[in-house]
């Protein structure tokens, strides 16, 4: 079982990141996914990987809990964000690159 250590990413429908500061550890699956030919459900014999989620507060505490279980993991890190302070007076500024118009 390989081991996927990451920090979510906020929804769509998220306009706080309030459930982004916590690590999650999720299993890679191990076999394909198959069609069920009466329903068209997709299911797997495969329970690690889709039903197993551990979440921890740290990225110490996660990487703790493969060495501990001698599971092969990979940290994946997100990309830094930018913050871009905006405001309303910025769409009429002289300094603008794109012409604004309706």
């Amino acid at each position: 079982m390989f081991a996927k250590i990451y920090r979510p990413t906020k929804t769509a429908m998220q306009s706080g990141r309030a459930k982004t500061k916590h690590w999650v550890l999720e299993f890679e699956a191990e076999t394909a996914r198959r069609i069920d030919p009466l329903m068209g459900w997709t299911s797997g014999a495969d329970t690690s990987s889709g039903q197993v989620r551990l979440s921890f507060d740290t990225k110490e505490a996660a990487i703790s809990y493969c060495e501990e279980r001698a599971l092969p993991f990979q940290v994946i890190e997100a990309a830094s964000r930018q913050p871009q302070a905006k405001a309303y007076s910025d769409n009429f500024a002289f300094a603008r690159r794109k012409p604004w118009t309706h």
